[in-house]
This record gives structure tokens, C-alpha cells and sequence, in this order.
């Protein structure tokens, strides 16, 4: 049969499968499992429109590293077929340890980063499909020679973010994270091993920079979607105590085996196999059809943050630029307790933290410029740009909206 199959994507049109290895681990059960996570988990409760899945992004972004692999052997960079395949597998698979409403659950549930779970997933599909993963396996490790390849994938100015600030702000209808990715793309080179971007791409790579800044505090960390994403952690630490102390069930069988266990990283090396099979039947609808499920449950606080959830009566939330005043807080945290009384522990009413973003940072690896001379610089040593690289952290406190 022809596996090469066209797939009509919103945002790029017409994309090509562009390899028979490609089809197969597009049709696995594991990813199509992706079909059923939304990318933005809660984010469409501030932007109705972002229902999109983590199977698109995954698709969108290995189309876009197909075509940065062409403009790079268009300008004589020494990539094979066997090379292109291997990354366009690493980028395809790069998501797919991903969990339902990833980073809540990844704190909660399962203390093992979905980085680590994407590589055991593609461990284990390399021997299903006889070590035809082995290469592309490398460069999702850093461990291949050519390493301009592993920063397509991974990296300040990857595919992977070039694909989420375009979809994510298409499907958000925030306008300030459109970016001009097929301008970078054309820019893009490969000199000293490292990928760059040509000198006359640098303010396609400013505003790509700037996108990223203004979606994150826009959308990614929007104070509504940040309330509640706190507030499903609280359910599911709620969840997990009750479940170790009183037999708490649900009616998925997959989050009951997360909610009665702790595992860590050195449980995946030594039991990955149950674990992982465990972990890829999770998706979205285990945690909606659990808040369902806990809304007639005897735990006045599982009722309460799940049903709140479900029909979006959320916390209140406040943000400062500085921490707050512990006596201020102690106020709050008094007129919670008195509210509530002996129904709650304050702990799953009482929500703080903090969140921290930057434009761009030089503490990693940097973007790197290919200068007109034929030189190679860091972002950071050009001074024309006007970028905030200053780390900004925002402090929040979440409560229930009781009082004024």
C-alpha cells in the first residue's frame, strides 16, 4: 500500500508523510493515543479554541523539520537519507511521553519528566520495529556526531517550538505569537557542527523571541489556565491520598494504578514495561470521566475542586511582581479555615507558587548567528536587538471565591 499520504494541516496545508517508517509509528496505538491530549490542557477555558492535540503539534513539527533538512542540503550541509529519516522519527516521537494535562500530572501522579517516558516509548518501539529507531534514538540523546541535527529537535530555536508558537497562536487567535517560521527556515545554516541562522534572518529571529514572551504570559501562563491547573493538581493529590489511605477507585483502572503507587525514575529502569503500558492507556478522558466521578464523592474537598472544574468556577487568583506579605496571607488563609470549617483541610484551598519566564536566556545553549564575514556569534553578543533577558517571575495566591 502507499504509505506516503497527504494530510491537509490548518497552518501549513498540504503535509507529505515522507517516509514508510513515518506512517507506521503514526499509525501505533501509542501515538495515536496522542489524537486524545490536547495540547493547551486546560487553556481553552480562557481560548475556546484551543482543543488542538499534541498529535497535531507532533505532525506540524516533523513537517517543519522536513523542511529545514531541505534548505540545509540546499546549502551543501552533509545530511543522508538514512540521517533525515532519523530525525524526522526523533521529531515525531519527541512528545509522545507526554500525559493528559501533562504538567499537572507529571508533579502529581508520575514524578518522572515526560522527556524520560518519551525515550523508554521509543526504546521499546525501536524493538518492535528491529532497531530502525537506533539512529534517531542517538540524536534525541545528544549522542550523535552531528549535532546541529539534535538542535533541530531541541534547543532555543527548535522545530518543536516553531511549530507550538504557530499553532498555538492560531488556534488561540493570539495574534502576538504569530511568527514568520518559513522566513527562519530559509535562514537557517550549519557551520562548526552547530546550527545558525544567517545574519540577514535576525530580526525574523527577534520577533520569534519576542512571540515566545508574549504567549507565554499571554497564554501558556495565563492567570485563568494557571488557577486552574492548580487546581487539578489539588484534585489529584487529593486523589492519591485518599487512594493510599482508603481505598479510594476511579473508574480508570490506568489512573488507579498511578494514584495507588509512587514511582521515580529508578522505578521506570527497574519496572518500565508495566509502567509504560500502564501510562500510554492515560489520556484526557480518564481525568474528565474521574472529575465526573468524584463530583458524588463522600471527600467534601473532591467534590468541591471538581466540580468546579467542570463547570469553571474557579478560584480566585492573585499575581504580584514581588512575594507576598506573610500576614496578608495568614488573613486569607484564617478566612478560608473559618469559611469551611472542620469539612476541609486548608492545604487543597490554599494555593501558592510562582512562575518564571524569559525571552531568551544565555544560561543554555545559545542561538547561534552566522555573520556575514563568516563568523559565528552568540545571540547575546549583538547588540542591535532588543530583547528582555531579564528572568521575570510572578508570584500567585489561589482561593476560593468566598470573600471580597
Amino acid at each position: 500500500m502507499n504509505k506516503r499520504k497527504i494530510i491537509n494541516d490548518p497552518i501549513y496545508g498540504f503535509v507529505t508523510i515522507p517516509y514508510d517508517i513515518i506512517y507506521d509509528l503514526i499509525e501505533h496505538r501509542w501515538f495515536q493515543r496522542l489524537r486524545r491530549i490536547k495540547q493547551l490542557a486546560l487553556t481553552d477555558y480562557v481560548y475556546p479554541g484551543a482543543l488542538h492535540t499534541r498529535f497535531h503539534h507532533a505532525l506540524g513539527a516533523m513537517h517543519l523539520t522536513g523542511q529545514a533538512i531541505e534548505v540545509l542540503r540546499s546549502k551543501k550541509v552533509d545530511i543522508s537519507d538514512e540521517e533525515a529519516e532519523a530525525v524526522a522519527i526523533a521529531i515525531l516521537l519527541h512528545d509522545i511521553g507526554h500525559g493528559p494535562f501533562s504538567h499537572a500530572l507529571e508533579h502529581t501522579l508520575v514524578n518522572i519528566h515526560h522527556e524520560e517516558l518519551s525515550l523508554m516509548f521509543m526504546e521499546q518501539l525501536n524493538r518492535e520495529f528491529e532497531n530502525k529507531l537506533s539512529i534517531a534514538i542517538q540524536i534525541f540523546n545528544n549522542q550523535y556526531p552531528k549535532k546541529f541535527l539534535y538542535q533541530l529537535i531541541s534547543g532555543q530555536l527548535d522545530m518543536d517550538r516553531m511549530d507550538y508558537l504557530s499553532r498555538d497562536s492560531f488556534f488561540t487567535g493570539v495574534a502576538e505569537g504569530v511568527i514568520g517560521h518559513s522566513r527562519i527556515i530559509k535562514m537557517l545554516n550549519v557551520k562548526d557542527n552547530q546550527l545558525c541562522v544567517e545574519e540577514k534572518g535576525l530580526y525574523s529571529i527577534e520577533r520569534f523571541l519576542t512571540a515566545r514572551h508574549l504567549m507565554y504570559w499571554q497564554v501558556y501562563l495565563h492567570k485563568t489556565v494557571l488557577v486552574a491547573e492548580q487546581m487539578l493538581i489539588q484534585v489529584l493529590k487529593r486523589a492519591k491520598n485518599l487512594a493510599q489511605n482508603n481505598g479510594l477507585s476511579t473508574p480508570s483502572n490506568a489512573l488507579n494504578f498511578f494514584l495507588n503507587n509512587d514511582f521515580n525514575q529508578n522505578d521506570l529502569n527497574n519496572q518500565g514495561g508495566e509502567i509504560l503500558n500502564q501510562y500510554a492507556e492515560l489520556d484526557d478522558a480518564d481525568i474528565f470521566s474521574t472529575l465526573k466521578f468524584f463530583k458524588k464523592n463522600e471527600d467534601f474537598a473532591l467534590r468541591y475542586l471538581s466540580e468546579g472544574l467542570l463547570n469553571r468556577k474557579l478560584f480566585k487568583i492573585e499575581l504580584k511582581n514581588q512575594p507576598f506579605d506573610s500576614d496578608y496571607k495568614d488573613n486569607i488563609r484564617q478566612n478560608v479555615t473559618n469559611y469551611f470549617g472542620e469539612k476541609i483541610d486548608v492545604s487543597n484551598f490554599w494555593l501558592e507558587g510562582k512562575e518564571s519566564n524569559t525571552a531568551y536566556t544565555t544560561q543554555k545553549d545559545e542561538i547561534k548567528i552566522l555573520l556575514k564575514s563568516g563568523k559565528l556569534v552568540s545571540m547575546s553578543e549583538i547588540d542591535v536587538l532588543n530583547l528582555p533577558k531579564e528572568l521575570i517571575t510572578k508570584y500567585y495566591l489561589c482561593y476560593p471565591k468566598i470573600f471580597h
